[in-house]
């Protein structure tokens, strides 16, 4: 008992008492985890390997992993399984490095316990996928869920390198409306898309049902608010640029590219027939869109230093 709890004791002692490197790495690695979950995931469908296990939480009705049997759709449906211990060690492990300091840094506790509880959650709807037959509005809902995790993982990121201080608007507030209003063009993109998923032919599994919509119809529906996205965020650019906005300038311009490569991907999918490869680059440029996207409405604000960044250690003696 005493070898234990003196390697608990030099674990707490180990973790870190405000905001450094380790903290910022593994806001990253969560945000690459989260995204990476959606290549994986898109991997599984795009080829046919939705029900690659059959049943859930096994893989089988007698094994938890997959079998020479299965082949190698039971390979690729066990890999992506098999990436929520990696989401929860992540996401554990981000916990765990704002423990010391959460009373000053309530936001970054509250951005890590979402996804060290959300990745279990997101697990058992992916079980639910598994058991409805891959119905195309569960399917969506688990992709929904992916995007939002993104969002969160992309909060995570910002503040760990702009604090917990008092927050102010550093734009003119129609430039903030404006902002917004593409936000909710970027989310009305991102759920038709998903609809419009769901009506295609890429089930996941050659038995898999279709939500039944007109599929062409929605591929035009679904690009309406993609090119009103993209016409704002120009809009947006090109106001930053006379206003001399810098920061949020820079986060404009990646989300303009970001907007312009999803295009460019979803026009070619679209003239060559759905190719998988280009429709799970466009399953992941989505997470990538509104990622950058969360990242430029955060930026209209600045934001006071916080005291537990610049001297974590007095901050948490202090406390």
């Amino acid at each position: 008992m005493n070898a234990i709890s003196q390697a608990a004791r030099r674990f707490w002692d180990w973790l870190p008492t405000g905001v450094d490197r380790r903290v910022r790495v593994i806001a990253w690695l969560n945000l690459a985890a989260q995204t990476a979950l959606v290549g994986t995931g898109g991997a599984v469908r795009l080829t046919g390997s939705g029900l690659g296990c059959p049943t859930w939480p096994r893989c089988t009705a007698e094994s938890f992993v997959s079998t020479p049997e299965m082949g190698i759709h039971g390979v690729i449906e066990f890999g992506n399984r098999t990436l929520f211990f990696v989401l929860q060690f992540i996401a554990l492990t981000a916990l765990f490095f704002v423990l010391k300091y959460r009373r000053q840094r309530r936001d970054l506790f509250i951005l890590t316990v979402i996804p060290a509880c959300s990745v279990l959650f997101q697990a058992v709807v992916g079980g639910i996928t598994v058991l409805s037959g891959l119905n195309p509005y569960v399917v969506g809902l688990h992709f929904v869920l992916s995007v939002v995790l993104v969002v969160l993982a992309s909060v995570l990121v910002y503040r760990v390198y702009n604090g917990n201080g008092e927050r102010t608007l550093a734009v003119p507030r129609w430039f903030a409306i404006t902002t917004h209003v593409t936000t909710f063009f970027v989310a009305v993109t991102v759920i038709i898309g998903i609809i419009t998923t769901g009506s295609g032919p890429h089930a996941g599994d050659k038995g898999a049902a279709r939500n039944g919509l007109d599929s062409e119809l929605l591929q035009h529906l679904h690009a309406w608010p993609a090119y009103v996205t993209f016409g704002l965020t120009i809009v947006l650019l090109v106001a930053a640029v006379s206003l001399g906005l810098e920061k949020i300038r820079r986060n404009l311009t990646l989300l303009l590219a970001v907007e312009l490569v999803q295009i460019a991907v979803g026009l070619a999918q679209a003239r060559m027939g759905l190719p998988e490869i280009l429709v799970g680059i466009h399953m992941v440029l989505a997470c990538v869109l509104a990622a950058a996207m969360t990242v430029t409405v955060l930026s209209m604000k600045s934001t006071a230093p916080a005291l537990v960044d610049a001297e974590p250690a007095e901050a948490v003696r202090a406390s």
